[in-house]
């Protein structure tokens, strides 16, 4: 605000300056976006007030940055040309050669470009103090393709809490009334409102960036890669202006060469919903990979983790804002290759849609259940088995849902973009995303469209083996055998051993028969299942034992293991990797020797 007395004037004048006051604030600060803002003070200053304006703001107030202070600094820092307006020109003006805007001083300065004010000049003056500049004009120092002369400028500088965003100058030319001190007191007020507006407009700006950045680091990278199926993602932000939502999907291998697929959608907007998401999203595959339950058990769990969110302390639980940003919708899946078989889950959210070769796309149906975070329903799901080549589409309601039309329409209009199952997955997505004309804008959308491959019968290794000890023998031949039909020999050593463990192990500790698997696709994976529920459990053996060190050596000689409860019983495996140009198998004695 400009320290410039205000004097007694006509009243028209009076009438005409709270005119363009309420003007400023009816016109000024509708948009969150700061170059927006910008051209609203313009509009407002132009032609009623002035000539031409140019506004001119710093690139750190730009980037989302604190503001410098009024006073440090010499006023010189680097600005961005962002409006210009002008009734009588289309040329920013150029005010002298002691004030031309760029350093050079030889061209003005147009809309987009950086530049710097001399520290001799008025604007810089202007910038360092925080104070309004009247800058009388000269005859002859205004180029001839300007149209007009300047007789008169204020250099106003635009400061919101004591802290300089930028510089607005208000020119009046030749035959228009020079500026006084009302006028400066009177653009003091506009620069002032407006840079009210601008800050806000910042601070926004750096919240959504923040958010997005939040958002979009909790997304899988790039097309993510599971054993039988191929997968193409899609992720569209909502309108820039808009804030961040709560979408997300997953793609989560799962011991066995499964595939968990998840799209979930936080209800309600801004960084607490891309927050939630992430929460959400960590304890999905926590869950997933942790403790492999059903698909129906791990939207129960994830229900009662929403509900804790919403609880958690210092938070209202009955308050609106909370109610609906820790509401989800979710869609939970599992793939087995070998089975080819699919359990899908659904908490709240909109059906998957299926397209078999030669067949329709349809809906699958799938008992909706209700949102996570509501409680008090249990989840159900459905299995099915899926054909090679068929293809899966799970996607948010930003996909299908707009002003312009109802849900089922777009649903319709889904299902008619999904014809061929023959076609790139890429293709697919990219012709989806433009059939439905999704940059209308109005929320985030995510789309994962999967196609199953399933595991060839010749990948697949699966033996029963009796309880007695002899199968310990018989399951190492076993390995030995199929390794080396699927020319993997140089894994052989390592795989017998492994698999000597935990044979023997289910022979200690298990019950029943024994069952032995070997699946091969980008990894080699070994099961030993048994009848038994007790887990294995790792222990660090001391120096004197002379048992204890099995499961010690599956961690260091295998790329993974671990076990999981199965229907009647559990399934203990191990991971190892191809051999390739760039890896190859640990040495089981080396390994041994170290367990010393």
């Amino acid at each position: 605000m400009s320290d410039i007395p205000v004097e007694a004037g006509k009243p028209d004048d009076v009438r005409r300056a709270l005119a363009l006051l309420n003007a400023a604030g009816a016109r000024i600060g509708n948009s969150l976006d700061l170059e927006t803002t910008a051209r609203e003070l313009l509009d407002v200053g132009v032609p009623q007030f002035c000539d031409l304006a140019s506004v001119d703001l710093y690139m750190d107030v730009l980037a989302g940055d604190e503001p410098r202070p009024v006073g440090p600094g010499d006023g010189s820092g680097e600005l961005r040309r962002v409006g210009f307006a002008s009734s009588v020109s289309e040329a920013p003006p150029s005010l002298s050669r002691e004030n031309q805007a760029n350093t050079t001083g030889s061209s003005p300065v147009t809309v987009g470009a950086t530049h710097c004010y001399p520290y001799n000049t008025p604007c810089a003056q202007a910038l360092r103090s925080g104070r309004v500049q009247h800058i009388p004009g000269q005859d002859g120092t205004v180029p001839v393709q300007f149209g007009a002369v300047v007789q008169s400028t204020l250099a106003v500088p635009m400061v919101a809490r004591d802290r300089v965003l930028g510089l607005v100058q208000f020119s009046r030319v030749k035959g228009s009334e020079p500026f006084g001190e009302r006028d400066a007191a009177l653009a003091a007020e506009l620069a002032s409102r407006a840079a009210v507006c601008i800050d806000n407009a910042r601070l926004y700006r750096r919240e959504h960036e923040r958010a997005l950045i939040l958002q979009r680091s909790l997304l899988p990278p790039g097309d993510p890669e599971a054993a039988g199926l191929d997968i193409a993602c899609r992720y569209l932000p909502g309108n820039p202006a808009t804030e961040v939502g709560g979408d997300w999907f997953d793609v989560i291998e799962l011991p066995g060469h499964r595939t968990a697929v998840v799209v979930g959608d936080v209800m309600g907007r801004g960084l607490r919903a891309a927050v939630a998401m992430g929460e959400l999203r960590t304890a999905v595959r926590t869950l997933a990979l942790t403790t492999d339950m059903e698909p129906a058990e791990v939207l129960g769990a994830l229900d009662e983790i929403a509900r804790g969110l919403g609880d958690s302390p210092g938070s209202q639980r009955g308050s609106d804002d909370l109610a609906e940003v820790y509401l989800a919708t979710c869609i939970f899946a599992v793939y087995d290759p070998v089975s080819r078989r699919c359990t899908i889950a659904n908490a709240g959210h909109l059906p998957p849609v299926l397209v078999e070769p030669d067949e329709p796309a349809l809906l699958l149906e799938v008992p909706k259940g209700v949102p996570l975070g509501v409680g008090g329903e249990p989840f159900e799901e459905i299995e099915m088995e899926l054909c090679d080549g068929a293809m899966i589409a799970l996607y948010t309601d930003g996909l299908v849902e707009s002003r312009e039309h109802p849900i089922d329409e777009g649903l319709g209009s889904l299902r008619l973009a999904l014809t061929d199952a023959t076609e790139s997955l890429e293709n697919v997505a990219d012709q989806v995303l433009t059939k439905l004309n999704v940059h209308h804008g109005e929320d985030d959308i995510a789309l994962l469209v999967a196609r199953v491959q399933g595991l060839p019968d010749g990948a697949v290794g699966d033996w029963t083996l009796s309880a007695e000890p002899r199968s310990v023998a018989r399951a190492r031949e076993l390995t030995r055998e199929q390794l080396s039909a699927w020319e993997l020999d140089a894994l052989a050593d390592t795989a017998e051993l492994l698999v000597s463990e935990l044979v023997t192990n289910a022979l200690r500790h298990g019950e029943g028969e024994i069952r032995l698997r070997l699946l091969l696709d980008r990894t080699l994976v070994c099961e030993v299942w048994d009848s038994g529920l007790v887990q294995p459990r790792r222990r660090r053996a001391h120096v004197t034992d002379e048992g204890g060190r099995g499961l010690q050596l599956v961690g260091l000689l295998s790329a993974g293991w671990g076990s999981r409860r199965t229907h009647r019983g559990k399934t203990v495996w191990f991971e190892l990797a191809r051999p390739g140009e760039n890896s190859k198998p640990t040495d089981p004695t080396e390994a041994l020797l170290s367990l010393f």
